[in-house]
């Protein structure tokens, strides 16, 4: 009796439960869903946002791969480059040096020839008058014969020496590179030297008859603006005022477009007329 009225009593409380309450706690059943659905689509919307960073890192990180693989690749295309360039210059170097041995050998022998000649020996510079005209009496004897040096080489040495302020060995080399080469390019050169040299020497006497050798004889050459500049200095360096005036005239009125020697005779001239 006892549990039958238990159980009626319970029955009865359960059936005194107001329906408000039940609605109540559907509703907050139903809130606490939704409340979870929305953080579930956040976290799946969080979940991609993370899926397309990966994917951009990950396209990244291949690009820099794939750069630093072609960099890679360069740089030891580079290093074999630069290791060949060496591998040839190397081999170019011994050979230059092996040329500069033969070349230095050719140079002494030459050299050696030179001093083994007889002075050279000057005329009597011409009498005061019109500088242009060319220079009597014998001027320095050149060695006879024919030569195997190249031109080169025998210009190249006597250009050394002249250079090197060995004036003497310097006009018996350029002598020599006339006699043996009178055709060549170079043979108005190597007579202006020859002229230089015996003015650095302070032989001006001799310097005139050379200087006008190259005025006669390569009149159209472009040593010939300097051999008058020259010619006229060393008129002055002989106190020979007015041969000095005339060379510097002359070269002003037949090679103007020689600036350089011209401008500088102009100079002279300047100077020569303040005296």
């Amino acid at each position: 009796m006892k549990l039958r009225a238990l159980v009626v009593i319970t029955a009865a409380l359960l059936a005194a439960t107001p329906a408000a309450a039940a609605d109540k706690t559907h509703q907050q059943l139903m809130a606490e869903i939704r409340m979870l659905q929305e953080q579930q689509a956040q976290l799946q919307q969080m979940l991609r946002g993370l899926a397309d960073t990966l994917r951009t890192m990950t396209a990244k990180i291949d690009e820099q791969t794939g750069s630093m693989r072609k960099g890679f690749a360069d740089q030891r295309l580079v290093a074999d480059n630069i290791a060949e360039g060496v591998r040839i210059l190397r081999e170019k170097a011994d050979d230059t040096n092996v040329r500069l041995s033969t070349m230095t050998q050719e140079m002494e022998s030459m050299r050696a020839a030179m001093q083994s000649m007889p002075a050279p020996s000057v005329g009597v510079p011409p009498a005061p008058g019109d500088p242009t005209q060319p220079p009597s009496g014998n001027l320095p004897s050149t060695p006879t014969g024919s030569s195997s040096v190249s031109p080169q080489k025998a210009y190249d040495a006597a250009f050394n020496d002249y250079t090197g302020g060995q004036y003497d060995l310097a006009i018996a080399g350029f002598e020599f590179y006339i006699k043996s080469f009178p055709t060549s390019p170079r043979a108005d050169d190597a007579q202006l030297n020859i002229g230089n040299s015996y003015f650095a020497m302070g032989s001006f006497k001799e310097a005139v008859v050379a200087l006008q050798r190259v005025i006669s004889e390569y009149p159209q050459s472009d040593s010939a603006a300097q051999a008058y500049y020259k010619l006229g200095q060393s008129y002055e360096a002989l106190k020979q005022v007015e041969l000095a005036r005339r060379a510097y005239e002359t070269l002003i009125k037949s090679y103007p477009n020689d600036v350089g020697p011209a401008q500088l005779a102009k100079q002279r001239l300047d100077s020569l007329n303040k005296k």
